[in-house]
């Protein structure tokens, strides 16, 4: 099998390359092990919210120059600020060709309501999502948040008391009973979010579902649910709205996650509509080289066919999808076995305290300026590194591990395509 360019990896940042590599024409593979982490996701995307010293950021472009002193190793500062700024515009701008329906800008962050009722600054945010802007608040002053009967994965009175004690609204709890349910709520296993939402979202539900919604929530001028409406479309939500005459948001819940899930699905329906090809569980198992450059992957089901790629993007992720691997003596890339930041002496791997920023969370792949990973010191001519598999930021206490994936996904391929087209340049 012969592709311009293989991802290794179909998370965020694997998928996004892909599609954009597709959408220029380049005939794009991806190989995915197994379930995306997006499938863990809340849906909102981060940039970048808080600078390694703990100073909040409200507008990213203007935090750059101070990231670049604190952590000279964030991909961010080794791409520098105007190529993380075009590329993160130039995300918003594919994400919203996926069909997916963001709200935010890459100059401002804004603040997500959260399954705990809390806010946290994010960069976008799926529109069916509580919102409000950096300094901002909800712009009601009653909201009834709705949990469901029997489903362990949300708490709606965590939820109203931090929305009372943080913004001083007033919010009432329900627990939402419907009979459609009760052949689900049977067993404890089946009762998740993707599972609910197959059952709410059959158009026979509805009316059911929004008679049961106005009774539980009174007089209150908006109802928070936990996302368990909508799973393929925005449609049952707005089904919904329409019958209550009142807005209606959604919070993540725990994994799987349907707003997650969402983004998957549509970033992977525009790859196969660009007529990209998505192998899933699959797995690179080694690679071939002619001194510095890579000229095919062996891969788990394909073990006697070579798959061949003039370009290869590493987009595998870190420890939770097995991009990085931990022994008791070394943390190691599996595949390529590439240099690899942090985890020289296994004592520094943590911190006791668990709510600290821990610093294994920043080890990953050493690359150069242009993301292309490093094996011995030195860069291999068609492998680029992207997403959570690079070393030099914590996702987590920085708030960047979505932005870190697009802008490095997007950085990869448009240097990839750069070097595709002069390939396919005529000599005189």
């Amino acid at each position: 099998m012969e592709f311009d360019a293989v991802v290794i990896g179909g998370g965020l940042a694997g998928l996004s390359c892909a599609v954009s590599l597709a959408e220029q024409g380049h005939r794009t593979a991806v190989v995915s092990a197994g379930q995306s982490a997006l499938y863990f996701s809340s849906g909102s995307l981060d940039l970048l919210s808080s600078l390694p010293d703990g100073t909040p950021v409200a507008s990213p472009p203007e935090a750059l120059a101070a990231l670049a002193r604190q952590a000279p190793r964030h991909p961010y500062s080794l791409l520098g600020a105007r190529e993380v700024m075009a590329r993160a515009d130039e995300a918003q701008a594919l994400l919203a060709r996926c069909d997916i329906a963001l709200t935010g800008s890459s100059g401002q962050n804004h603040q997500r309501i959260t399954p705990l009722g809390t806010r946290r600054a994010t960069w976008l945010s799926p529109g069916d999502v509580p919102i409000t802007p950096w300094d901002g608040a909800l712009p009601w002053q009653k909201v009834a948040v709705i949990g469901i009967e029997g489903f362990l994965d949300f708490e709606a009175s965590i939820v109203a008391a931090s929305l009372m004690a943080e913004q001083g609204i007033h919010a009432d709890t329900a627990c939402l009973r419907l009979p459609a349910l009760d052949r689900l709520r049977a067993s404890p296993s089946e009762f998740r979010a993707v599972n609910i939402a197959r059952v709410l979202d059959l158009p026979e539900n509805i009316p059911a579902l929004a008679a049961e919604l106005a009774r539980l929530a009174g007089d209150a001028q908006c109802l928070i649910l936990p996302a368990c409406v909508g799973l393929d479309s925005a449609q049952p939500l707005e089904q919904l709205r329409a019958l209550l005459d009142r807005p209606v948001y959604l919070l993540p819940t725990l994994p799987p996650s349907l707003l997650g899930i969402r983004l998957f699905q549509a970033l992977r329906r525009r790859l196969n509509r660009l007529g990209g090809v998505f192998m899933p569980g699959d797995k690179v198992l080694k690679a071939r080289f002619a001194g510095r450059r890579i000229v095919s992957l062996s891969t788990r089901n394909h073990a006697d066919i070579p798959v061949r790629a003039r370009q290869v993007v590493l987009a595998s992720g870190s420890f939770f999808s097995n991009g990085l691997t931990a022994t008791r003596e070394r943390i190691y890339e599996p595949v390529f076995g590439l240099d690899v930041q942090g985890g020289e002496a296994r004592d520094t791997w943590s911190r006791a305290d668990f709510f600290a920023p821990q610093p294994y969370l920043q080890f990953g792949v050493e690359t150069d300026d242009r993301l292309r990973a490093l094996l011995g010191g030195e860069p291999l001519e068609n492998l680029y590194a992207i997403g959570a598999v690079l070393g030099g930021y914590d996702p987590l206490s920085q708030g960047c591990g979505a932005g870190v994936s697009l802008v490095s996904a997007l950085h990869a391929a448009g240097r990839i395509a750069v070097t595709l087209e002069k390939d396919h340049e005529p000599t005189l």
